[in-house]
């Protein structure tokens, strides 16, 4: 068996993980920018842009998504520490059915998501005229990345970025 930390398909995932990671956040930071000019036109100009809180949603609910399979990816979702004394072959096998269920959810999010941008791709946001298919779209995307991080995850691959919060703050500040 290969090494599974030094593995093509961890060093593949990491390649994309690094582009999701950049990706929330440019939209975390384009939603704080956004928000930050809507409140200072309205009380400096008591003006708001008739697109500020549409494109606001639009970021969050991409921020959110996209947020669900970077949390599957880094096992923070919760978790019970109740059955941490069980023998460690039944906590394995407890952790597989829940790879396993994780990803019959992003399956979900997959087919219904995708049913559910395809329904909404002929009606348009109020003041930006952008497809509604902008809004939903991230559902099938964060069922692929849900479904890749927890198949990765039952067959044994740590694609885990950050292992501790000390590795996390070290890595940051690079």
């Amino acid at each position: 068996m290969p090494d599974k930390k030094k593995s093509g398909i961890t060093r593949f995932f990491l390649v994309i993980d690094k582009f999701v990671d950049g990706f929330c956040i440019t939209l975390l930071v384009l939603m704080i920018l956004n928000v930050f000019m809507a409140v200072l036109t309205r009380k400096l100009f008591s003006f708001v842009p008739s697109w500020s809180e549409e494109m606001t949603l639009l970021f969050l609910t991409w921020f959110t998504f996209i947020g669900i399979a970077i949390g599957f990816r880094e096992s923070l979702h919760l978790g019970m520490d109740l059955f941490d004394n069980l023998p460690k072959k039944v906590l394995h096998w407890m952790d597989k059915f829940v790879d396993a269920c994780t990803f019959l959810f992003g399956l979900y999010l997959v087919i219904y998501g995708w049913d559910f941008s395809m329904m909404m791709r002929g009606s348009f946001l109020a003041a930006t005229h952008l497809p509604n298919l902008l809004q939903y779209i991230v559902m099938p995307i964060t069922g692929v990345l849900t479904c890749a991080y927890s198949a990765l995850q039952f067959l044994g691959f740590d694609i885990s970025r950050y292992h501790s919060i000390d590795e996390e703050i070290t890595r940051d500040a690079k």
